[in-house]
């Protein structure tokens, strides 16, 4: 069992997009919980920007709460759109005009970090069965 006294100041929000489908999120709760299992010194969170809760503004405004002032989010998303791009950063302005003291860091969508992108590809290349001979 955790304790309830904060050992540490930074927080990882995995921010997905949510669906309607409740078993849709079970890859990001595991990925989540292996992010916290091997980095117990950062409070770990999921949200999401729709259809699932908590959503993005709840779980900052939650960890904000608990006393976290550094904050992380890490879209799962594969790549910028319109959603990163924009809509987004109009929710991360308003947290902060409301939380100065917080540091809310973006880091790039998933798909955007080429060790990923070559798991993926590397994963595709070998299990994807050839032509027979």
């Amino acid at each position: 069992m955790r304790s309830s006294l904060i050992t540490h100041r930074s927080a990882l929000v995995l921010f997905a997009h949510g669906a309607r489908d409740p078993e849709w999120a079970e890859p990001f709760r595991a990925i989540a919980a292996r992010v916290a299992e091997n980095r117990q010194d950062l409070a770990v969170r999921l949200a999401f920007l729709e259809m699932q809760t908590p959503t993005l503004v709840d779980a900052i405004t939650d960890l904000a709460a608990s006393g976290h002032t550094t904050i992380h989010i890490a879209p799962l998303f594969m790549a910028q759109g319109g959603h990163l791009k924009k809509d987004v950063p109009l929710l991360l302005d308003g947290i902060r005009s409301r939380q100065p003291a917080l540091t809310i860091t973006l880091l790039p969508a998933i798909g955007d970090i080429p060790g990923l992108r070559d798991a993926i590809a590397g994963w595709l290349a070998d299990t994807v069965p050839g032509a027979c001979a």
